[in-house]
């Protein structure tokens, strides 16, 4: 599934989110106050336009991959978002995610590929936004949530915090999530550990919150003649 790397984890993780435990929220009142931002942004989240910049790292080459570009993220409807990531450096490759399934289309070859998430989809959903929108009840029911500590990313004062899954199975793919959060209660860069030292790091710079966004801005266009080939 090598589609999905382009984005933050192995859809392995994503599809097996659905046994997510509970459990009590941590009583630590600097934590309490970031996920408070974070609630307070949730209320009004309807999509965001942004710079992106993705690094995933292999340990066992110290060896970086990283592609830059712009991402749009829309909130249609409760449990219903468009995600759009455009790569543009060094390679080109479109990503849209929305409706149920993925297309990802790669210009150089004129190929496209698409998913279709099936029940699956709220899952890609939730973890896809984790950070954007997703509020403090969503991320403690599925993780353990602790305090990281303060940060500046790009000049930005930010809060570090750190989610460890709490199902096995996703434990077994991520090992933990970390999100720095602006004080205006925005995540501007996330950390997924995969394990063996392996991690995708996103940053975000340039966000524009909710923005007005045509659905078809979302929606990645084939040159004709071009047909995406499935994966399931």
């Amino acid at each position: 599934m090598t589609w999905f790397r382009t984005l933050f984890v192995p859809i392995g993780t994503l599809l097996s989110l659905a046994a997510a435990s509970f459990g009590a929220p941590p009583a630590d009142p600097m934590l309490d106050a970031v996920l408070a931002r974070l609630d307070q942004v949730s209320t009004t989240f309807k999509g965001l336009t942004a710079d992106i910049r993705k690094i995933a790292h292999t340990d066992v080459v110290n060896a970086d991959d990283v592609d830059s570009g712009t991402i749009t993220v829309k909130r249609v409807k409760a449990r219903d978002t468009w995600i759009r990531i455009d790569f543009t450096n060094p390679r080109r490759q479109s990503v849209s995610i929305g409706g149920g399934k993925a297309l990802v289309f790669y210009p150089q070859i004129n190929e496209a590929t698409e998913v279709d998430l099936g029940k699956n989809r709220g899952l890609v959903d939730q973890f896809m936004l984790l950070g954007f929108g997703s509020n403090s009840a969503d991320l403690r029911n599925a993780y353990t949530v602790t305090l990281g500590g303060a940060d500046s990313i790009n000049g930005e004062k930010t809060t570090r915090i750190v989610l460890v899954p709490k199902d096995p199975e996703v434990l077994a793919h991520v090992k933990k999530c970390e999100l720095w959060i602006s004080e205006k209660g925005w995540t501007v860069q996330q950390k997924f550990h995969t394990g063996g030292g392996d991690y995708q790091l996103s940053t975000y710079t340039r966000m524009n919150p909710n923005p007005i966004i045509a659905d078809k801005d979302l929606k990645v266009e084939l040159p004709k003649g071009v047909k995406p080939g499935k994966l399931k």
